[in-house]
């Protein structure tokens, strides 16, 4: 959705994913937009994230826009939840959004060089799991993406310091392959949200190109929440 978007506003754009056929397949399909093109890797590894640095390098010599997106999720009942569950998602979840950023910072600031100072732009995408409880044992991601929300605004405090702007995003209920619940009860799930719909695609695309705009440069370390109101009703 938002890499679609992106490409709406005219931006080149690379995808990445652990799943080759399934990153390709989505960057042929957006290619129909724009330049979308795919660099596979697993993040959830430092050495992952170091590696889809240097394959984007041999590509551009600067990054305008860098959007942490990859995520997992695990539920299991408290008295079985593994120490794999946990591991695997906090991994990816929290990690791999700093360990990346670390290993594309050098091309943000040649992004901040080239572009006459203009800001070049961090989006991490938490969710509003990690603002206010669920009700499922997911335990692991509602740890990760609470700690996401606050590691975005120490990421923030540094970065800007050489000209980067980082920001998060929090969605609710959204219809994709990890949120099955969205995409296939979406009227069931839409009568628990004040908005009394899921999100579309225009609407976290749009929180994704004001964050990733000229328009956000004063926004420093926010979560932009993004649920039809489903954080304020939990509960």
């Amino acid at each position: 959705m938002i890499a679609h978007g992106f490409l709406a506003q005219g931006a080149r754009v690379y995808i990445s994913s652990r799943k080759v056929k399934d990153c390709e397949a989505t960057a042929n399909e957006l290619s129909a937009y724009g330049v979308c093109k795919s660099l596979p890797f697993d993040v959830s590894t430092v050495q992952g994230c170091r590696d889809l640095a240097k394959a984007y390098g041999d590509h551009e010599p600067h990054l305008d826009i860098l959007v942490n997106n990859a995520g997992a999720a695990w539920g299991e009942p408290f008295e079985q939840f593994p120490e794999s569950g946990w591991d695997k998602v906090v991994d990816l979840n929290l990690k791999s959004p700093f360990f990346l950023t670390q290993a594309l910072a050098p091309a943000l600031r040649a992004s901040v060089s080239v572009n006459a100072g203009r800001k070049a732009k961090v989006i991490n995408i938490a969710s509003i799991d990690g603002i206010s409880v669920n009700l499922w044992d997911t335990y692991s991601y509602t740890a990760s993406k609470a700690g996401l929300i606050h590691l975005t605004k120490r990421m923030a405090m540094h970065l800007i310091q050489e000209g980067i702007v980082c920001n998060a995003i929090a969605p609710g209920p959204f219809a994709s392959n990890m949120n099955k619940e969205a995409r296939d009860h979406g009227d069931q799930v839409a009568s628990r949200v004040p908005a009394r719909r899921v999100g579309r695609d225009e609407d976290i695309a749009a929180a994704a190109i004001y964050l990733a705009s000229d328009a956000s440069d004063f926004v420093l370390g926010h979560t932009l929440v993004v649920d039809g109101g489903t954080s304020m009703a939990r509960g």
